[in-house]
């Protein structure tokens, strides 16, 4: 890349959003020679929240109706499932179980009515027996069974997305960080540091539409763009979660949800599995002021007692530190559980500037129907 180049579009960020709206914009713009170009400060794709998450297809169970999430998410899983099958991507439809005790049972009821009014129609509810006999190790009165629940290889995923995009003609620019940008007359220079840490350099040029895709950056990326009101831009709050690993075989078919608590912030530790059955438990929720991924194995004691209410044969020695995530939430602690927030030029006055921000769960399911959202309203 030379001084001043031009670019009809960048994405800032190689999650698995930025990849999946750099491959929609790439499909959008075949053969039209459009020139895009996605820029990622790591040195690889997706070594942040995407990477670090339950790899979980979700259905679209919880969130509230007429929210982007509920929205995206439903239409999402059924892009995510054809992708999947189109590109030969590790995925299995496993089914996922809420399960609930007595006391849970009208609530359990609720959950189901929620899903109903997302689309999501396939739910059944199961009783203690049935229960039993899909997974025998559950202790639990009742459970809401979903079919179309699954897990993915999300790395496979998004190396796949990156290679379709590269093929279509898309630049992807990694060592990359945006340090400002500088909005013209219907265009952007974007200022940027490149291989900061071997051979740094400074580095700009202009671009037509911008995306910022940049997860727990997209904050930090929106104040950098001079024309921004800093009142369109809404507070970040890092809530870390972290995953252990089960010692054992794992005794489950199923994924594993208990009961989502009232204003927590997550669906509550989980039993959930990779592609080769690795029986994993998270996310908990902690707030933290700086992002860090280390993992507090003393958490394992905790962790079995949450987890024994559902599975009373876990036990503290059964765990095994695994990885952790911070989510990029845009809810504090206690607060009600906030939707996705997509900005175009209704929201912050700028033309062809586009900013995502609390791409949390169910971002990954979700990912193509972002996409498709972003590609419909981006003009070139």
């Amino acid at each position: 890349m030379s001084e001043r180049d031009s670019f009809d579009i960048c994405v800032i960020g190689a999650g698995v959003i930025g990849l999946a709206i750099a491959y929609e914009l790439a499909k959008k713009y075949k053969n039209q020679g459009k020139s895009i170009v996605i820029l990622e400060q790591e040195s690889s794709f997706g070594l942040h929240v995407s990477s670090r998450n339950s790899e979980v297809i979700h259905a679209g169970i919880y969130y509230p109706t007429d929210s982007l999430k509920a929205e995206l998410c439903v239409t999402g899983k059924q892009l995510l499932y054809s992708h999947c099958e189109q590109f030969d991507i590790p995925h299995k439809k496993i089914g996922k179980l809420i399960v609930a005790k007595n006391a849970e049972i009208d609530a359990l009821a609720q959950l189901k009515k929620n899903a109903v009014a997302n689309g999501v129609f396939d739910l059944q509810l199961l009783n203690r027996a049935e229960l039993q006999k899909l997974e025998p190790h559950i202790e639990a009165d009742a459970a809401l069974y979903s079919p179309s629940t699954g897990i993915i290889d999300s790395h496979n995923y998004m190396q796949n997305l990156l290679h379709a995009a590269e093929m279509l003609g898309v630049h992807f620019s990694p060592y990359s960080r945006v340090e400002r940008v500088e909005t013209e007359m219907n265009s952007f220079i974007v200022h940027c540091q490149l291989d900061e840490n071997r051979n740094p350099e400074k580095y700009q040029f202009n671009c037509q539409q911008l995306i910022n895709a940049a997860g727990l950056g997209a904050q930090a990326i929106a104040h950098t763009v001079s024309a921004v009101p800093k009142k369109t831009i809404p507070e970040l709050h890092y809530c870390k979660g972290d995953y252990f690993n089960f010692r054992g075989p794992n005794p489950f078919s199923h994924l594993i949800y208990p009961m989502p608590e009232t204003n927590t912030a997550g669906l509550g530790v989980h039993a959930t599995m990779d592609m080769s059955s690795q029986l994993r438990f998270g996310p908990d929720t902690e707030y933290i002021e700086e992002i860090n991924f280390e993992i507090d194995g003393n958490k394992s004691k905790a962790f079995a007692e949450y987890i024994s209410a559902y599975f009373p044969a876990i036990k503290a020695s059964d765990l095994k530190p695994a990885y952790s995530g911070v989510r990029p939430k845009l809810s504090g602690l206690g607060e009600a559980a906030s939707d996705f927030e997509i900005q175009g030029e209704g929201v912050h006055g700028i033309s062809g500037l586009f900013q995502l921000f609390g791409m949390e769960s169910p971002g990954l399911t979700a990912s193509l129907a972002i996409a498709q959202h972003i590609s419909e309203r981006v003009e070139v």
